[in-house]
């Protein structure tokens, strides 16, 4: 007997829930932690010649009334310290006064971000997440139907409810590379859910007299299981070996990257398809009352 990926259905929806609950409990407590990309600020990466302790840095930055900035320490020796809005003059003097104390160092990248720019890129990525949103469901709706479009969108917000939800969690750091991965996660998900959907379409046009929705949805998941697991374990390897060898300043991406795949994965094969079902049952029910 094949495994039951539709009718365990409300479990699958439970795991899910468990995962976003607590991010969306998070967002509310304590929202995300905006990058320099967002607030405004300066970002400066540093790297010593010699090994360096996070707290040294720490206690060289109050000199500057600076000790409170955003610190984070990659290797012995490199760090990437983020401040408020500093002027070059202001900018230049952190710089000397961490070289005089801490000995000789290399500056990797000394970003200035105003805080006009953050909010025009807020503003862009809502609205380019809801363009592609209205686009997918137009795509969706025409190639197959309405009711596949609205459980595609519920599984893509799925999965980035779950890597905003533990981005918030664990405060790490949100900039215009996180947009970039949630939009790059939500055109992979999408992929492998018209995948299933395709099959499904297929398998709904040989139906036999008699034959439950649900294990035609079930035949199609499991007729495009190999190809939907072999695809996601490719992509995540590959974001594995980039997050261990690929530096600091791409770690965030890649980790949004990694959790949203992930997640894609899951909701393609246990969850937008189950909704789908569930959408369609509703109707049949509705035919059968009136």
């Amino acid at each position: 007997m094949p495994f039951e990926f539709v009718r365990r259905r409300k479990i699958w929806y439970t795991i899910s829930l468990l995962v976003i609950i607590p991010g969306l409990i998070s967002i509310l407590l304590q929202g995300l932690n905006p990058g320099i990309d967002f607030t405004g600020g300066n970002v400066l990466e540093i790297l010593f010649e010699k090994p360096v302790k996070l707290q040294e840095v720490r206690e060289s930055l109050r000199e500057f009334n600076l000790e409170g900035s955003w610190l984070q320490q990659s290797g012995s020796s490199d760090f990437i310290i983020r401040t408020p809005a500093l002027s070059q003059k202001e900018s230049d003097r952190v710089i000397s006064g961490l070289e005089k104390k801490l000995g000789e160092m290399t500056v990797l990248r000394n970003d200035f971000v105003g805080p006009t720019i953050g909010r025009e890129l807020t503003r862009n990525a809502l609205l380019a997440l809801f363009v592609a949103g209205l686009l997918m469901l137009g795509y969706i709706t025409w190639r197959f139907e309405f009711k596949q479009g609205i459980a595609a969108l519920l599984a893509l917000l799925h999965d980035a409810l779950v890597v905003v939800g533990i981005f918030s969690i664990f405060q790490i750091e949100v900039d215009s590379a996180f947009v970039a991965a949630i939009l790059t996660i939500l055109g992979y998900s999408i992929n492998d859910t018209i995948v299933i959907f395709d099959r499904i379409r297929e398998n709904m046009l040989n139906r036999k007299k008699g034959q439950a929705i649900e294990d035609i949805v079930n035949n199609s998941i499991h007729q495009t299981l190999a190809r939907s697991i072999n695809t996601a374990l490719t992509v995540i390897f590959v974001l594995l070996a980039l997050y261990v060898f690929g530096g600091s300043t791409i770690k965030n991406f890649i980790l949004a990257m990694l959790i949203g795949v992930v997640s894609g994965a899951y909701s393609s094969i246990f969850g937008a398809s189950q909704i789908w079902v569930d959408l369609k049952l509703r109707e049949h029910g509705k035919k059968a009352m009136a």
